[in-house]
Formats: C-alpha cells, sequence, structure tokens
C-alpha cells in the first residue's frame, strides 16, 4: 500500500527534523513537511532530513494540510498520516494506526493523547477539557464515542476526500472526525505516547491562541450540526 505522512510546519527548525529522522523505516512512501510561512530554517532542517517540502501561504493549521491532500491527489496514495512537527508525536508508532486501517478494515483511525501514555505536563488541562467538550457534543449529536482531537492520525485517502474537507484553521481536526461519524466511518481510536513538544505551542502556548482555538473548534462543530 503507498502512505504518505503530512506534517504541517511553523518554524520547528529544532523539531523537524528528529520528526522526520524517527520515521520507521520502509513503511512511508513520502514525508511531506508543509511550511506555512515560517521564518526559520524548517525547510533546510526538513530536505536535509528527508522529506519533500511544500510551501503553502494561507496561514492556518487546515490550509496546510489541505495543502498536502491537493499535492496527493496528483499522486497514488491509499493511506494519509498526519502528525504534528513539534516531536509531541512519536512517528516510531505509525504501525498502531496503520495496522487496523490496513489489516481490520477501519476507515479512520486517532492516536488519543487521552487513553495513551503522555509525559507529564505534555498534554495542557485546556487541551483535555476542549477534547471533553468536543467528544460530549459528538457523541451527543452523531453518538460516536472520541476521547481526543489528536492530530496523529491515519485514513484512507479515498475516505478522507469523501469528507471534502474545508476548515483552514484549528478546527480541521474535530471537522474530521464529525464528519467521519456523520458517513458512518469505522473508526478506532488506539492508545498513543505523547510527549512535552519542543518550543512553545503556537495555539496552548498562549492565552490568546488558547482562547482563539477554542472559538473556532466550537464554531466548527455548530457549524457541521446544521449541515447534512
Amino acid at each position: 500500500m503507498i502512505i504518505a505522512a503530512v506534517i504541517p510546519v511553523f518554524n520547528e527548525e529544532t523539531s523537524i527534523g528528529k520528526v522526520v529522522g524517527d520515521f520507521p523505516s520502509g513503511i512511508i512512501s513520502e514525508i511531506l513537511v508543509i511550511n506555512n510561512n515560517s521564518t526559520d530554517n524548517s525547510v533546510k532542517v526538513a530536505q536535509n532530513a528527508g522529506a519533500t517540502v511544500l510551501d503553502e501561504n494561507i496561514q492556518g493549521y487546515g490550509a496546510a494540510c489541505l495543502a498536502g491532500i491537493n499535492y496527493l491527489k496528483e499522486k497514488q496514495c491509499d493511506i494519509i498520516v498526519f502528525l504534528d512537527g513539534d516531536y509531541s508525536d512519536f512517528p516510531r508508532e505509525m504501525n498502531l494506526l496503520l495496522n487496523p486501517v490496513i489489516n481490520q478494515g477501519y476507515d479512520f483511525v486517532i492516536g488519543s493523547r487521552v487513553l495513551g501514555k503522555r509525559e507529564k505536563g505534555a498534554l495542557p488541562l485546556q487541551s483535555r477539557l476542549g477534547s471533553l467538550v468536543a467528544g460530549f457534543l459528538i457523541n451527543l449529536f452523531w453518538r460516536v464515542k472520541y476521547t481526543d482531537l489528536g492530530p496523529f492520525r491515519a485514513i484512507k485517502f479515498d475516505k478522507l476526500i469523501e469528507l471534502n474537507m474545508m476548515e483552514k484553521r484549528f478546527g480541521w481536526t474535530v471537522e474530521m472526525q464529525i464528519k467521519a461519524a456523520k458517513k458512518k466511518y469505522k473508526i478506532l481510536e488506539v492508545p498513543v505516547s505523547y510527549r512535552k513538544r519542543i518550543g512553545v505551542s503556537k495555539v496552548t502556548g498562549t492565552v490568546k491562541g488558547t482562547i482563539l482555538a477554542s472559538i473556532v473548534i466550537m464554531k466548527t462543530i455548530i457549524k457541521l450540526i446544521f449541515v447534512n
């Protein structure tokens, strides 16, 4: 199977080389690092580590992910894996996500930081609360239980295209989970390890970032409640 990985990056020069370097060998056909207006040496570091680097000038996590999807539409791809570029996820645990898709018929597998082993302080309270509220609302409206909105996830590429992803900011992960629930995909959460990121989070690292992300996530959920 042809498997690609997409990693959105904004000023992650100190971590992106470690992320790319930790990928298990012989599994991923292409590692895509989406440079989202970085002003540091993220591009050079990613390229030196062996990744294909694409530029996306529209600022936003979702916009970067969409750029990776659009690139892969022109190629052959069976499964796409998403993860962050801050070295908080463990690329070496990728098979935990891929095996259920390849061998058990799942369409969409999410790495749950809540269910897995995490380093102390790695998952801030605001992140846990956000996932808890989002999970409650998704279960209330669509009867699918999620424990986390974690970035580390694998999905069949054709299923992802069917979702018609639109969100260009922080609502990307919850949009994918809600749309997958609406389409009644075969969904699984698996425990994954999680550590403190390298550097300061652009989202939960500041009060402003946390509030903005929370607003966007809630707006995404509310919008999808009223869209078929």
